[in-house]
């Protein structure tokens, strides 16, 4: 059994199929031993990749583009969510969120875990035609901390993941989902990648079985209606009311949040021009000159030969 070590920077119910296929044996059926952490802070990954500790990171893409010939180049080989698992809370009872109404309003967004969440929530402001500087913003605090202050009154709405946004309306009826992100279009949220320069045929080898096991994922849980395996989901997410992990995932089944291995085109390019807006990159980059499918390509062609 060969080892292959993941350092991801989060846990997240966006990446249950690697769960699925964690616990279910399929990367052991590709003989590799999947050996998965989580460093604090959540950048520790990329000392993971570079002291060798680690095989692959997983996170954002846009950590990979804007490190891109100014710190260290990395190549992406994978995809595990194709969308952005965020959720909009406001004030009251839910009402049809117009994005055009949030100027003028304050915000409140998570970081604790990167960038991401402020980099696509003013993404998709721009998408609609609305000036980002219109928004006031607080989101240098910690996600759990904001929470407790928007329930307590702080600002007008609240960007956080989908499945701390469902648990706190299930407990406080004050507030309510205004929009979940989840519908909002592809877009290349968590990835798998490393070290350009450390990539030999050995660890292509490795990332293209890798790639079958969490096709393999993929395809499970979409086979798979939540409510069937629902004792699996309390176990992997104890902290969350079984029935909101159910909504959840079925959500994500149902929205396009797990697709293929493969990083898609169309979402990868949108997410460029996003990173482009935010200044982390001077033009978006091509998708070969970051993305290798290889790996994922060849693990879904082995998944449709009998």
């Amino acid at each position: 059994m060969q080892p292959f070590n993941l350092t991801a920077t989060g846990y997240n119910l966006n990446y249950l199929p690697e769960y699925i296929a964690l616990r279910h044996g399929f990367f052991r059926e590709q003989g590799l031993d999947v050996k998965v952490t989580i460093p604090t802070p959540w950048d520790g990954v990329l000392d993971a990749l570079a002291d060798g500790t680690a095989d692959m990171a997983l996170g954002g893409i846009w950590v990979p583009s804007m490190y891109r010939d100014r710190v260290q180049n990395y190549t992406v080989f994978a995809q595990i969510a194709n969308r952005c698992p965020l959720a909009i809370l406001q004030h009251g009872s839910p009402e049809g969120l117009k994005l055009a109404d949030m100027a003028g309003k304050t915000v409140l967004m998570k970081s604790g875990g990167g960038a991401s969440v402020g980099l696509f929530f003013k993404m998709l402001l721009r998408e609609n035609g609305i000036d980002a500087r219109s928004v006031d913003y607080i989101q240098d605090l910690d996600g759990k901390m904001l929470g407790d202050l928007f329930q307590g009154g702080m600002g007008d709405y609240f960007v956080t993941d989908n499945l701390s946004a469902l648990a706190m309306v299930a407990r406080n009826p004050k507030v309510s989902i205004a929009m979940q992100t989840v519908t909002q279009g592809d877009i290349p949220w968590s990835v798998y990648y490393r070290e350009t320069a450390t990539i030999t045929p050995e660890v292509l080898d490795a990332q293209r079985r890798f790639c079958i096991g969490l096709e393999k994922g993929i395809e499970w849980v979409l086979e798979h209606d939540a409510e069937t395996f629902r004792d699996e989901l309390a176990e992997l997410f104890p902290a969350v009311p079984v029935d909101v992990a159910v909504s959840v995932t079925n959500a994500f089944r149902r929205d396009g949040m797990w697709t293929s291995t493969s990083v898609s085109r169309n979402g990868f390019e949108r997410w460029q021009l996003g990173l482009r807006d935010a200044r982390l990159v001077k033009e978006p980059i091509a998708y070969n000159d970051i993305v290798r499918d290889g790996p994922a390509a060849a693990a879904q062609e082995a998944a449709r030969t009998p």
